[in-house]
C-alpha cells in the first residue's frame, strides 16, 4: 500500500501539532474487547453485578477507552511508533458515552527522535476521563 505523503517526518512535526479521535461506545465494542482480551471482570460484562457497585452500571474497560489516545497519536505522527504510554484514570466511562481522545505534541526530544504527547480522553460533557502522557519514536 503506498501511503506517500502521509508519513510524518520528523521535520515535520510541531510542537502544539493536535490531533483527536471520537468515538460513541457501544456494547458490541465492550463485548469484543472482553472477547479479545479476555477481562471478564464482571463490572465490564455483568449489568445485575454492576448495579451493586459504586459504579451503578456497567463500566467500560479503560484499556478499550485508551485505545482511542493510539488512534489519536497515529493522526498527529502517522507513521511512527509508539514508545510509552502512562494513564491516569478519572472518570468510569458507560456503554453510550461518546469519548474524545487527544494527542498533542508538547515537546521535540532531539537526542532520542521522540516526541513527548498530551494525551487526554474526555466525555460527551467535556469532563476528562484520562489523562496522560506519552512517547513517539519518530522513524524518518
Amino acid at each position: 500500500m503506498d501511503y506517500g505523503d502521509r508519513i510524518m517526518n520528523w521535520d515535520q512535526l510541531k510542537i502544539g501539532d493536535v490531533a483527536t479521535m471520537t468515538k460513541t461506545i457501544t456494547e458490541s465494542d465492550v463485548m469484543l474487547w472482553v472477547g479479545i482480551c479476555g477481562d471478564m471482570n464482571p463490572v465490564h460484562i455483568d449489568r445485575v453485578y454492576s448495579k451493586t457497585t459504586r459504579f451503578k452500571d456497567i463500566v467500560v474497560p479503560g484499556l478499550l477507552v485508551a485505545g482511542l489516545i493510539s488512534a489519536a497519536v497515529t493522526k498527529v505522527a502517522f507513521g511512527n511508533v509508539y514508545a510509552m504510554q502512562n494513564l491516569k484514570f478519572i472518570k468510569p466511562v458507560y456503554i453510550g458515552d461518546t469519548v474524545t481522545a487527544s494527542a498533542k505534541i508538547i515537546e521535540k526530544l532531539d537526542d532520542k527522535r521522540m516526541i513527548l504527547l498530551e494525551t487526554v480522553c474526555v466525555n460527551q460533557n467535556d469532563e476528562p476521563v484520562i489523562v496522560g502522557e506519552g512517547r513517539e519514536f519518530i522513524l524518518q
